[in-house]
């Protein structure tokens, strides 16, 4: 088919919104609209009408159509079948489908429209598919945001610990009846190189980067003027010291700096995916990392089905290793031999694989060599499939029931099945039908409607052993049971599920050990029940 225009028009024929997908004259697309009114006879039961050159597909919603102006050439099977998923589009766009509503989110049907048709010919989407290119939702942003927001509370946390010195530094001062230390001059207080490490640079010049003064209602000491620079500009989430050292003066002399950070919306995005993504760059990105840094992640890939079954369980994950300091490259990583039974280990080809079964620890083949420095360096992975029920690490059940009204009761509760694991930032999606908001009679945890998205968002901030299980129960008025599947899962853990645990590195030569740091985490990748 070649579609050369889709429109919303009213019942008198007043164009709202239009969009030609061929390159025509806008004489020619006023000229085609200005006659399908015209063309309209009442008492027929047809939703097309044809002229010499084109044919108009329509559908009456409410009191407006939807127009599809097409080739006579074109197939009308093809022609319906398209403009039903037009009208399926406006609706979320346009919940009231009155003029007003339509001309408000115009933009958004037509990166919609282009979505359904490029160059007069239909694309091979769903409705589904439609949302999720208009929202252009960004994984990689979300995480930005997150490493962004640790990166700011890092920075407050300094900016406390420099006001309680300098609080320290003015009392004793004033105990030894010293001059007062509350003004922007003095090596204790200013911005010399020697007391914050500024290396000549200007602190005052990077005010136009940090975050927004508000006067405190009891300032310590007298306030300074400071007219911010245009030079030395700073990238945002930077740790330069210059801004640091701007921060910490200006808290010391009594001002308040105001949070810009907005709060992660990644927990009320309505993707459990993206939800566990930032939680996992958060968690990660407080751990103190020493000259040896190991890292272990654990992933789950899990499918269950809503009466019950496994469809897909897997676990996989990695072990890297990160060195800083020479002196430590030539060492050897001892681990836990207890680990998941099942589990499928793979060490890298550099390493020694007879020392690794024999003794469970980790070395080059050629002891003499070290491990590269500063990058991350895979040393194992492993890999755990399953059909088995009890490898579950959280049951979902879900148990919607026709309420007789039309409508469905829905109960869900959950289980935590291995307790050695604590759960952080649980999040349960559950879809719901377009344009129906949910009641909640119980609840454990939190919870979102979102009614854009059409989802209920239940959050539980930890599951543990000693907080293993919990309920839901809610009502829908317009739903059938299948309404509310897929159900998606996020978490993140501390603990990984496959146990693999680093014991001790210790130096070749010497056997002696070195100091390390180590951080695990096990996150969700897909968790559904279908």
């Amino acid at each position: 088919m070649v579609l050369i225009a889709a429109a919303v028009c009213t019942k008198n024929g007043k164009v709202i919104l239009s969009r030609q997908f061929v390159e025509m004259t806008k004489a020619r697309i006023e000229g085609l609209l200005a006659a399908f009114p015209k063309l309209m006879t009442s008492g027929k039961q047809h939703t097309y009408v044809e002229t010499d050159s084109v044919r108009y597909v329509y559908q009456p919603m409410e009191k407006l159509y939807m127009l599809l102006i097409t080739t006579k050439a074109s197939n009308i099977l093809e022609d319906l079948e398209t403009l039903r998923l037009f009208s399926k589009v406006i609706p979320e766009y346009s919940h009231s489908l009155d003029e007003k509503e339509i001309v408000e989110n115009a933009f958004n049907l037509i990166f919609a429209f282009d979505e359904i048709v490029a160059l007069g010919y239909r694309e091979s989407v769903n409705l589904a598919q439609i949302k999720t290119f208009v929202e252009m939702d960004s994984h990689e942003e979300k995480v930005y945001q997150a490493v962004r927001q640790t990166q700011e509370r890092e920075a407050r946390q300094k900016m406390r610990e420099k006001a309680k010195e300098l609080q320290r530094q003015r009392m004793e001062a004033s105990k030894r009846g010293g001059p007062s230390m509350g003004g922007f001059s003095g090596r204790s207080g200013g911005f010399s190189s020697d007391s914050f490490g500024s290396s000549g640079m200007s602190g005052v010049s990077s005010s136009a980067h940090a975050p927004s003064i508000e006067l405190d209602s009891k300032p310590i000491s007298s306030k300074a003027t400071v007219k911010p620079s245009s030079r030395n500009a700073l990238k945002l989430g930077g740790k330069s010291k210059d801004v640091d050292s701007f921060v910490d003066q200006l808290k010391s002399e009594g001002e308040k700096i105001a949070n810009l950070a907005p709060a992660a919306a990644a927990t009320g995005s309505g993707s459990a995916t993206n939800a566990s993504a930032a939680a996992k760059a958060a968690m990660s990105a407080d751990i103190h990392k020493e000259s040896v840094h190991l890292k272990i992640e654990d992933k789950l890939v899990v499918r269950l089905g809503r009466d019950g079954g496994v469809q897909q369980f897997e676990n996989s994950g990695l072990l890297t290793l990160r060195i800083t300091d020479e002196a430590c490259g030539r060492i050897l990583l001892k681990l836990s031999p207890s680990h998941a039974q099942g589990l499928q280990l793979q060490t890298h080809p550099n390493v020694d694989k007879e020392l690794f079964k024999a003794r469970s620890m980790i070395g080059l083949k050629n002891l003499a060599k070290p491990f590269p420095m500063n990058t991350d360096v895979g040393v194992l992975k492993w890999r755990f499939v399953s059909q088995d029920e009890t490898a579950i690490p959280l049951t979902i059940n879900c148990w919607p029931s026709d309420n007789g009204e039309g409508g469905c009761d829905v109960n869900i509760e959950y289980e935590l099945e291995a307790q050695h694991l604590e759960l952080q930032d649980v999040a349960i999606i559950i879809p719901l039908p377009m344009n129906v908001q949910p009641t909640v009679a119980e609840y454990d945890g939190t919870y979102n409607y979102d009614a854009r998205k059409h989802v209920l968002q239940w959050h539980i901030p930890i599951i543990d052993a000693a907080n293993k299980s919990g309920s839901m129960e809610f009502s829908c008025n317009a739903s059938i049971p299948g309404d509310f599947f897929p159900l998606q899962v996020s978490f993140v853990s501390k603990t990984t599920y496959a146990g693999v645990i680093a014991q001790d590195v210790i130096q070749v030569d010497s056997e002696a050990s070195v100091k390390y740091s180590s951080e695990s985490i096990l996150f969700v990748e897909k968790y559904e029940i279908v």
